[in-house]
């Protein structure tokens, strides 16, 4: 599904293991497979994925966007990954496109310029950003974004 005049954009914050596990397999998950969050995002709304780390729970800094697409049609689902966690996710079509770290586009991006403290919005987990943050992610990763 194409964007809409009504479609959001997106910002998910998951460890760079986690988002490539979902481009390879077409979906996103969020706040620790919570369902809730997912509900706020319709088919046609636009995400990216900013990975503070590498790993989950670790020390290593990323700090890069990691990808971004568009939600497919469809609800939250959720999905048993074994040993009891069965997490809720969203189908999405991931676009083509590089890792690229944050920092040179903070002074371009809305939630950030002249902020001071421009990680904490990533503490929710998922938060909307304008469309114009969304085009400027999607073009310094060198993802064709409708």
């Amino acid at each position: 599904m194409e964007p809409t005049t009504a479609s959001r954009s997106w910002i998910a914050v998951a460890s760079a293991e986690h988002v490539r596990r979902g481009r390879a397999e077409g979906f996103m998950q969020v706040c620790h497979g919570k369902a809730a969050p997912l509900r706020r995002i319709r088919p046609g709304d636009r995400v990216a994925y900013y990975s503070p780390t590498e790993r989950f729970q670790g020390k290593d800094r990323l700090q890069s966007f990691t990808a971004v697409g568009i939600v497919r049609d469809g609800t939250p689902y959720p999905f048993d990954m074994g040993g009891g966690f069965v997490p809720f996710r969203r189908d999405v079509r991931w676009l083509d496109g590089r890792e690229t770290p944050i920092q040179p586009l903070l002074d371009r991006l809305d939630f950030s310029a002249g902020v001071r403290n421009w990680g904490y919005p990533f503490r929710f987990g998922l938060f909307t950003v304008t469309d114009r943050d969304l085009d400027t992610i999607a073009a310094a990763m060198g993802a064709d974004l409708p």
